[in-house]
């Protein structure tokens, strides 16, 4: 954040640091909307998704609900064992213990990315995603970016609103982490027009947009 919007926001410290004793997760807020994007889809049944760094199956879950088949990536060893613990009663959903570079061959009707991009060379794997899909089917993406001055109403917005956020979804004050919140971490090093130059040289007709909590979304139909 900014030297200018730390000063700002030095007063509200107390309530800031409520979201140290109600930690949530940033990407989980973002399951709705992927849900609903997946139910945009129009290709032809059964429908298959791949949920590349699934962590610990939050999403997983929720596109089961929706398409017949569901299959994530997740290589920590912990996050994958707890996302296969949970669907391991689901015949629609497999978790495959590996990484993006040890995927399994084939196309599918949805693929999704939540905070797994910036962990990754952002050409080889949109270029790669890109020959996945199905003709009609979709890439949707929550990525985080390097932040610029031009984020930074977004950044103000989002601190604000974070300890709130942690009141109402994690409202025991134990400051207990959710398990999908502790794998490794990696800082973006790409800013979101450097995200939107290559992504609408390698997608044509990629849809990108800010949004809150630090995330951009990506939406784009093969």
């Amino acid at each position: 954040m900014s030297r200018p919007a730390e000063v700002l926001l030095q007063p509200l410290r107390p309530w800031l640091r409520l979201v140290e004793r109600h930690p949530w997760s940033h990407n989980d807020i973002y399951g709705r909307w992927i849900t609903g994007q997946a139910r945009r889809i129009r290709t032809p049944r059964p429908r298959s998704a791949l949920d590349i760094g699934c962590g610990t199956g939050n999403l997983v879950v929720r596109l089961a609900g929706v398409l017949d088949q569901v299959t994530g990536l997740e290589p920590d060893p912990e996050a994958s064992r707890i996302a296969a613990e949970r669907s391991a009663a689901d015949p629609r959903v497999r978790i495959l213990p590996v990484g993006f570079d040890e995927r399994p061959d084939g196309e599918w009707d949805l693929i999704t990315m939540v905070a797994v991009l910036h962990h990754l060379p952002l050409v080889e794997t949109l270029t790669a995603v890109r020959s996945m899909i199905k003709p009609g089917g979709r890439l949707v993406i929550v990525g985080l970016a390097r932040e610029t001055r031009a984020d930074a109403l977004w950044s103000i917005i989002s601190v604000l609103l974070n300890p709130l956020m942690g009141l109402v979804l994690h409202p025991r004050a134990d400051g207990v982490m959710p398990a999908g919140m502790t794998a490794p971490a990696r800082d973006p090093k790409e800013t979101l027009d450097e995200i939107r130059d290559i992504a609408g040289r390698i997608l044509p007709g990629v849809r990108i947009r800010r949004g809150l909590f630090f995330r951009y979304t990506l939406v784009w139909q093969a």
